[in-house]
C-alpha cells in the first residue's frame, strides 16, 4: 500500500478500510496543530490509488466502507474526487460509503448539485475540523474562515443529503466559546460532533504563544464547565463524542437524550476531583493517538 507521511483516522472510523488520497494539508496554518507540519500536500497518483484498491480487493473484497487519508482529501477537484469514487465502486462492488477529512474551504468550490452527485456515488461522511462556532476563537486558531462561513457550507452539505461530523476544541473563554458554538451547531444538522479537549503540543504557534505568555490555556476544569454549556445549549438530536485522550473524563451521548445522564457525571468529576490531578494529566499526554 502506498502510505506516506501522517496515517491518521478518526476514532469512529476505526472498522473502516483505509486508503491514501492525499498525504499533507493544503492549509498547515492553524495554531494548535503539527501533524503536517514537515508535508508538503500531495494527492496520490491515480495509478497508485488503483494498485492499492488492487490489493483491498484480494485481502477484503467485501469491505463496506473505505476512509481515504490525508488530512483534507475533500481539497481535490469535483471532477477529481467523482474519478476516484467510480474507480472505487470499479474495483470494490460492496462498498457501500466513503468517507474522508475535510475543510470548511473544501466546500466552497463545489456546488449543491456536485455535492448531491458525489453523495449518489458513495461519499457521505466528512470529518471536518470545525474547531468552534464563535469566531474570536476561529480567529486565534487561524482556521482561515469564520462561523458564518459554517454556516454557509455546511447547510449545503445537509442540502446534498451528505453526512458530516464536527470537531470541537476549547481554548479558553469557554462559556462563550460553548455558547456560540451550540449556536451554530443548532442551526445545522451534524450527525457527530466530536469534541476535543485542546492540548498544546511543540511545534505548534499555539504553545509557543503560551510560552511567551500571549496565550493562557483553560484550567480543567473549566473545560469540563464548558462542554457542560455546550451539552446545554444543543438543542438538535446528535451523537456527541468525547471519548478520545484529550478529554480528562471520556464521555458519548445521544443527545437530548442523554443530557442529564452526561452532565452529572461531569458534575460528579467537578466536584470530587482535584485541579492538579487533572493538570498532571494534561501534561503527560505526549500525543493524541
Amino acid at each position: 500500500m502506498h502510505f506516506s507521511g501522517r496515517t491518521w483516522r478518526p476514532p469512529y472510523e476505526a472498522h473502516s478500510v483505509i486508503i491514501q488520497a492525499t498525504s499533507g494539508c493544503t492549509y498547515n496554518k492553524c495554531k494548535f496543530c503539527n501533524l503536517y507540519k514537515n508535508e508538503c500536500f500531495r494527492m496520490s497518483p491515480i495509478e497508485e490509488f488503483e494498485e492499492d484498491l488492487a490489493k483491498i480487493k484480494r485481502y477484503q473484497p467485501n469491505a463496506r466502507r473505505i476512509f481515504w487519508t490525508g488530512a483534507n482529501p475533500f481539497a481535490m477537484s469535483y471532477e477529481n474526487l467523482k474519478l476516484r469514487a467510480l474507480t472505487v465502486r470499479d474495483y470494490l462492488i460492496k462498498c457501500q460509503t466513503m468517507a474522508m477529512f475535510a475543510s470548511i474551504r473544501d466546500i466552497k468550490g463545489k456546488d449543491v448539485r456536485q455535492l448531491r452527485k458525489l453523495r449518489a456515488m458513495g461519499i457521505n461522511g466528512l470529518s471536518i475540523g470545525v474547531e468552534s462556532g464563535d469566531d474570536e476563537t476561529l480567529a486565534l486558531a487561524d482556521k482561515g474562515y469564520t462561523s458564518k462561513d459554517v454556516l454557509e457550507q455546511c447547510r449545503k452539505l445537509d442540502e446534498a443529503g451528505i453526512d458530516y461530523m464536527t470537531g470541537l476544541a476549547g481554548k479558553g473563554k469557554g462559556e462563550r466559546n460553548a455558547r456560540n458554538s451550540a449556536k451554530l451547531f443548532n442551526r445545522l444538522n451534524p450527525y457527530f460532533i466530536s469534541v476535543d479537549s485542546l492540548t498544546l503540543f511543540l511545534d505548534t504557534e499555539l504553545y509557543r504563544m503560551a510560552q511567551h505568555g500571549l496565550f493562557v490555556p483553560a484550567l480543567e476544569k473549566e473545560r469540563i464547565r464548558e462542554l457542560q454549556t455546550l451539552i446545554n445549549n444543543l438543542n438538535i438530536r446528535t451523537h456527541l463524542l468525547g471519548n478520545t485522550i484529550s478529554n480528562f473524563t471520556p464521555v458519548t451521548a445521544f443527545l437530548p437524550y442523554d443530557r442529564e445522564k452526561v452532565t452529572s457525571r461531569l458534575q460528579f468529576v467537578l466536584d470530587n476531583t482535584d485541579e492538579k490531578e487533572m493538570q498532571k494529566y494534561r501534561s503527560n499526554l505526549k500525543s493524541l493517538g
